[in-house]
């Protein structure tokens, strides 16, 4: 993988600016229940209600609406299991312009659907890492467009950070942040965003047991390649990429690892409670809080709601 910078501040306010058109500003949710559960005061920011249904369509749109026209005129390739394929679909859209989109055998059937309302061309691939990056860059070379990478992209990175402006706007006094984590995406342009607002806020990420890669690069102090994703969380399979573990790193990011149990667990009391539809993998930030209760005691935490894009289908009633 290609080692991409990552976004200072300034890109991340005029990611901000760019992106302002056409996203969505999304909501900040309370519930004296949950808070019960967790001994906190959490505030859910909720972008399963984000343009897309998850927070993705912040950088793709950013990442789109940043090419120059020349650029623009190619065409934008990536790879994804559903959402940030479906953000950037109709990032790609409103621009008018083509997008392919490679998609790993296995992907959930609704967010795979959605991508080809949007617009764009579907391409499968064997559900692993290499043959994501393969086809991608096949597709590069047949048809000139400009990838568009998931995480490991300055300006996705940067789109994505645009959550912590927003965040931080609507609850400045926020004692902890928690975020799911997978690429790395969206934990580290939040990192960069909320600490150059708020350098003493405690960050912390959501990880499954069963792709732990992020956890056990910190622990080891080198990125982990041979993790084997064993999880329902299927938009968090993702190994985190070289740059997004660096952001880690650097800002501190404490990750807690949680079980399908547990976030399964998490997902059906924010249905119960804050009634909001949100995929298993958004659920992961709440079951680190429940989980991680010690940490959480008594302050008010920012939890990130990522999507909400279910296969109902799927669902066993």
């Amino acid at each position: 993988m290609t080692i991409v910078a990552l976004p200072s501040f300034a890109q991340i306010q005029d990611a901000a600016a760019r992106i302002a058109p056409h996203a969505r500003v999304t909501p900040v949710l309370r519930n004296d229940a949950l808070d019960a559960l967790a001994g906190a005061r959490l505030y859910f920011k909720c972008e399963n209600l984000q343009r897309g249904g998850a927070f993705k369509f912040r950088g793709a749109c950013n990442a789109v609406w940043a090419l120059d026209e020349a650029s623009a005129a190619r065409g934008v390739v990536t790879h994804s299991s559903g959402n940030h394929g479906n953000a950037l679909a109709m990032a790609a859209a409103i621009r008018g312009i083509r997008a392919h989109v490679v998609v790993p055998d296995g992907a959930v059937r609704a967010k795979l659907e959605a991508i080809e309302r949007a617009g764009a061309v579907l391409h499968r691939c064997a559900p692993t890492q290499a043959a994501r990056e393969a086809a991608v860059a096949q597709l590069m070379q047949d048809t000139g467009a400009i990838r568009v990478h998931p995480y490991a992209d300055t300006q996705v990175m940067a789109g994505q950070g645009t959550l912590a402006l927003e965040l931080l706007a609507q609850a400045p006094d926020l004692d902890a942040l928690m975020t799911p984590v997978g690429g790395g995406g969206l934990a580290s342009g939040v990192a960069i965003a909320a600490h150059a607002l708020r350098p003493e806020l405690a960050l912390y990420a959501a990880e499954p047991a069963g792709a732990d890669d992020a956890a056990r690069s910190l622990a080891r102090g080198e990125r982990v390649t041979d993790v084997v994703p064993q999880t329902v969380c299927d938009g968090l399979r993702a190994l985190v990429g070289e740059t997004n573990l660096a952001a880690l790193r650097e800002h501190r990011v404490d990750i807690v690892t949680v079980s399908d149990e547990e976030t399964v667990a998490a997902m059906r009391l924010l249905w119960q409670e804050l009634k909001q539809v949100v995929e298993v993998s958004s659920a992961t930030a709440f079951a680190a809080v429940l989980k991680a209760r010690d940490r959480f005691t008594g302050r008010r935490v920012g939890v990130v709601l990522t999507g909400g894009n279910v296969d109902l289908d799927a669902l066993p009633w």
